[in-house]
């Protein structure tokens, strides 16, 4: 997989690219990374690539020309995404991590300042992706998030069942992890974790990542892969919780 990073600061990437996930994956070669600075395009001998804006405002906006011509110079072929990076755009999860990672090759667009102008966004990108509802310097983190996101899904880069037992892979937070000593400041480890018995363990595993989403991210119980049994439990638990809350107010 490549992926072009259009950036005024090309240098951000060096260190995070070099570990991890995406470092591993470029030195396995299932990963191509490659930062092009927009300022290469630049029409003038200060190299500028942004101006002020229309109608007046504060701060700076990113320039067409530069974006166009990098865009063009990476002579992309036909249905290769171009991606800016912009709150405007859907929001970046899992599965969209998934629908991307079936890519070769994509282009992603780190805007910068005020934001680019408006003629990229209606005439040359074909998708926008937030990573959150949050104001960021630049595109250049939120590229950074994907790419990394994106490394974890390329086969080869990383143990198979690892990942799919992390947070979000199945639709759930993941279950409690621990590791030696079994007894830490009086705190125990659970004994079942103890215990050698892989499929009672398993069940367990499966129960607290599902009493964990429940507590921290119920919105992902509508759509995660649960079975009869574990919706009637989620039933219950809801049912008891609002028990709770209707005592508590009265």
């Amino acid at each position: 997989m490549r992926i072009d990073i259009l950036t005024i600061f090309p240098a951000m990437f060096a260190g995070p690219f070099a570990y991890g996930a995406v470092g591993r994956a470029v030195a396995r070669g299932l990963l191509e990374v490659a930062p092009l600075d927009l300022r290469r395009f630049a029409a003038d001998k200060h190299r500028s690539v942004d101006d002020y804006p229309y109608g007046g405002g504060p701060g700076m906006v990113l320039m067409p020309g530069p974006i166009f011509d990098a865009v063009e110079s990476l002579h992309l072929p036909a249905g290769v995404p171009i991606i800016l990076m912009s709150p405007q755009g859907r929001l970046f999860s899992q599965a969209v991590a998934h629908e991307l990672a079936a890519y070769h090759h994509l282009a992603l667009i780190c805007g910068h300042y005020e934001g680019v102008d408006e003629r990229v966004r209606a005439h040359l990108v074909t998708d926008q992706i937030s990573i959150g509802d949050y104001v960021l310097s630049g595109g250049e983190i939120p590229a950074m998030v994907i790419v990394d996101a994106l490394a974890r899904l390329l086969p080869g880069a990383m143990d198979v069942e690892s990942g799919r037992e992390e947070s979000h892979a199945a639709g759930l937070l993941e279950y409690p992890q621990y590791t030696r000593p079994a007894v830490y400041r009086d705190w125990d480890v659970p004994p079942i974790l103890l215990s050698g018995h892989h499929g009672e363990i398993a069940r367990w595993r499966r129960l607290q990542a599902l009493r964990r989403t429940f507590e921290h991210r119920p919105d992902l119980l509508a759509t995660a892969p649960l079975s009869a049994a574990e919706r009637a439990l989620v039933r219950r638990w809801q049912q008891e919780q609002a028990d709770s809350d209707a005592h508590a107010r009265s």
